[in-house]
């Protein structure tokens, strides 16, 4: 099979999809990684999962008649990890590790990983490259070669998918070094040419955000480079998450033959694209309802181009395999979803344009919008209430905590199956459930931490428990998406009005609380939270949604603080994400994201300490909205990230915790690292504000990992409590 040339390329197939779960429809990535990670598979018994799952899907989207089949979607961990792996951007201190890739990803005992953050406005987090000036940059196109190789065996060719030189460089901060990395991609080019690759796609959602001027003219040299070489694959630019704006101009203005719009999140471009091929992502990628074809078809109708392409909006990595592996859902509920296969076959029949009318529009709800929200303020200012909690908790300087979750043991997952299946009563596993928290509760005591949790035995997932437990939600049997590497969740569907029927934790908080004298938190999640982890309505403003849900949060902390607790932690790590990628629409979503948690919190005395949690978001970003969150403390992501948040919270006017614990990597870190991350925050911070914990929950941690770092987390406070009495 010959290369293409720019000058005629083939036609593109007029139906794919951006990407597709890689998980596998049972968690099979997962429970191969956990077994790779804990010896007890090799990573030949890996790889070979893996090439079980790339085999299968292909397959399943040639069954549906999908025609445009993607290969280079499916990673080990994480898209942007591989790309760096790609283009040679290996740190050297991870090369001699026994496996570099997941050095990287998760760190080994003795090497931290690279920094985690959430994939633009997703719960997917991805590794942030390392790229500084000592970085080598050096094409290793090993394994999109093999993923080609290994579908045209089975009798498809397919399409790779490369994240695009300009979205790397910028999730890098080294846009600077264009030209090298350019040098790669020409090098990629020519050898998937030689492979026989007809397309290629390089995605770049970073350019559905506000570019500055010289990251535009970035994009155009990027791809007047790329699109200027004699012999290579036709080339389609893929954007997602929103409108391209003042990008696609200058996409457009080169060589390039395909561009990708999101016309579920953007508008209808109003650039002359006669002369290109534009892949319309009508099939949203990010939620779980059927597409409307009068909606879909208008759109596709409105684009002008030489060629259009149906498309999904993004990839379908962000929602579960099949609708058909939900038997538990109420009917007509499942009757308005579309999961992963069937918005395929949505794109298919969008194709083939026949099924006009024949799909609902989408969940049914209010036909008016609810009225403005009300936002409560029933606290006195900080400084009172900071005086009132002092008295009251008696804290030591640095007090000490951790997030919320303790290990969610094997025995506990099947206690909670065997419930579920109705071979365990309900005694029974509340019994197991109380055994675990005096467990979580004995070992805190007998580490010395300060504050104390329940381990949260009883929850499954911060948000779905919730959603169990309130009206408006329905919860999946199979519904697994991918957050990072093989942790997954299941996100609730929102479909309803919210409302709490009853109290959801005061249970076991207070049966906690009975155990010890040392002051334990009850432990929320936040209403942006909730929903931001949820498949939620369309029917109704975002902001509606969000307060209907900060409602059943507040009366959940009034409830707890009846109970006796006196400190009550309501978690927001979504606060972040949530926040629109153009800065035009940041304001306005921050004050009603900020009056939501507000309302769900003020119904507290004075007297009750208000705790709140962000991770793993770049949260220094939006500091000014966190502080106005009006927590009592703040715990934060820091560890992984090297502490870079120190470098913003000068001006912090509330107690604040950023971690010392990076949990997210099976390495227990030493006293003497600890110490350090503690100086660098006294030194930021007065101490008198202070906060040590771990960077978020121990739930994936095992017990041995928890209690040795915890120990060195104590161990280092004391030192530094003890140098701070002897400066006083």
């Amino acid at each position: 099979m010959s290369a293409l040339i720019p000058s005629s390329p083939g036609p593109f197939p007029a139906s794919t999809v951006l990407g597709y779960p890689r998980i596998g429809p049972r968690r099979e990535l997962k429970r191969a990684l956990e077994s790779y990670w804990d010896g007890r598979a090799s990573r030949a018994e890996l790889d070979r999962v893996g090439a079980e799952i790339r085999e299968r899907t292909w397959h399943r989207l040639a069954e549906l008649g999908l025609e445009g089949l993607p290969s280079n979607t499916f990673s080990l961990y994480d898209q942007v990890l591989d790309t760096a792996v790609l283009l040679g951007a290996v740190p050297a201190r991870y090369r001699d590790a026994a496996d570099p890739y997941f050095a990287m990803a998760r760190g080994t005992d003795g090497l931290a990983p690279l920094r985690m953050t959430k994939w633009f406005d997703t719960n997917y987090h991805y590794i942030v490259p390392e790229i500084g000036p000592e970085t080598v940059f050096k094409l290793d196109a090993a394994k999109p070669l093999a993923e080609v190789r290994q579908a045209r065996a089975l009798g498809y060719e397919t399409r790779p998918v490369v994240v695009g030189p300009v979205t790397f460089l910028l999730l890098g901060s080294a846009l600077d070094r264009l030209d090298e990395v350019l040098a790669c991609y020409e090098e990629l080019l020519a050898a998937l040419a030689a492979e026989g690759v007809a397309w290629v796609q390089l995605d770049e959602p970073a350019l559905v955000g506000d570019r500055t001027p010289e990251e535009l003219a970035a994009v155009r040299t990027a791809y007047e480079r790329l699109g200027a070489l004699g012999t290579r694959p036709a080339l389609f630019v893929a954007s997602y998450f929103g409108d391209l704006g003042e990008s696609l101009p200058e996409l457009a203005a080169t060589p390039v033959e395909a561009i990708g719009i999101d016309l579920v999140r953007g508008g209808v471009p109003g650039v002359d694209l006669s002369g290109k091929t534009v892949v319309a992502g009508v099939v949203s990628g990010r939620d779980v309802w059927r597409t409307s074809p009068e909606r879909a078809l208008a759109a596709l109708g409105a684009v002008r181009a030489a060629q259009v392409v149906v498309s999904t909006s993004c990839s379908l990595q962000h929602v579960p395999y099949s609708v058909a592996d939900e038997p538990d859902l109420a009917p007509e509920l499942k009757a308005r979803l579309a999961f992963a296969e069937e918005k395929v076959a949505e794109v298919v029949a969008l194709a083939r344009a026949d099924f006009r009318g024949s799909l609902p529009a989408g969940p049914p709800g209010l036909s008016v919008a609810l009225p403005a929200p009300v936002v409560t303020e029933g606290r006195g200012p900080y400084a009172d209430r900071a005086a009132a909690q002092k008295a009251h908790l008696r804290l030591p300087v640095l007090p000490t905590t951790t997030i919320g979750s303790f290990p969610q043991t094997g025995e506990l997952r099947a206690a909670r199956a065997a419930l579920t299946a109705g071979t365990l009563s309900q005694e029974e596993y509340e019994r197991r459930v109380e055994a675990e928290i005096e467990r979580a509760i004995r070992l805190q005591e007998r580490l010395g931490l300060d504050v104390l949790v329940h381990g949260e035995p009883e929850r499954n997932d911060m948000v779905q428990y919730f959603a169990e437990h309130l009206d408006g939600f329905a919860v999946t049997r199979n519904g697994w998406v991918q957050s990072y590497g093989s942790r997954c969740t299941r996100p609730p569907i929102l479909h309803g009005d919210v409302s709490r029927p009853g109290p959801i934790t005061v249970r076991w908080s207070t049966y906690a609380q009975s155990l010890t004298d040392r002051p334990v938190k009850g432990m929320l999640t936040g209403p942006v939270t909730i929903v931001a982890w949820s498949f939620v309505r369309d029917d109704l403003p975002l902001r509606d949604v969000v307060f209907q849900v900060a409602d059943a949060v507040r009366e959940e902390v009034r409830d707890l603080e009846a109970a006796g607790l006196s400190i009550v932690q309501v978690d927001e790590p979504a606060l972040r994400e949530l926040l629109p990628l153009r800065r035009a629409a940041q304001d306005d979503y921050l004050e009603w994201a900020v009056a939501a948690y507000r309302r769900a919190t003020s119904g507290a005395s004075d007297r009750t300490q208000i705790h709140t949690h962000l991770c793993y978001s770049d949260a220094d970003q939006i500091l000014a909205a966190i502080d106005g969150l009006d927590a009592d403390v703040t715990t934060i992501e820091s560890a992984r990230s090297g502490a870079r948040i120190l470098g913003t919270v000068a001006a912090f006017g509330r107690g604040l915790g950023p971690g010392v614990y990076d949990i997210h990597s099976p390495r227990v870190p030493g006293v003497e690292e600890v110490e350090e991350l503690l100086r660098r925050t006294v030194a930021a911070l007065p101490a008198e504000r202070v906060w040590v914990n771990p960077d978020c929950g121990l739930k994936t941690r095992t017990y041995e990992q928890v209690e040795a770092a915890l120990a060195n987390v104590v161990t280092a406070t004391r030192r530094i409590r003890a140098e701070l009495e002897a400066q006083a």
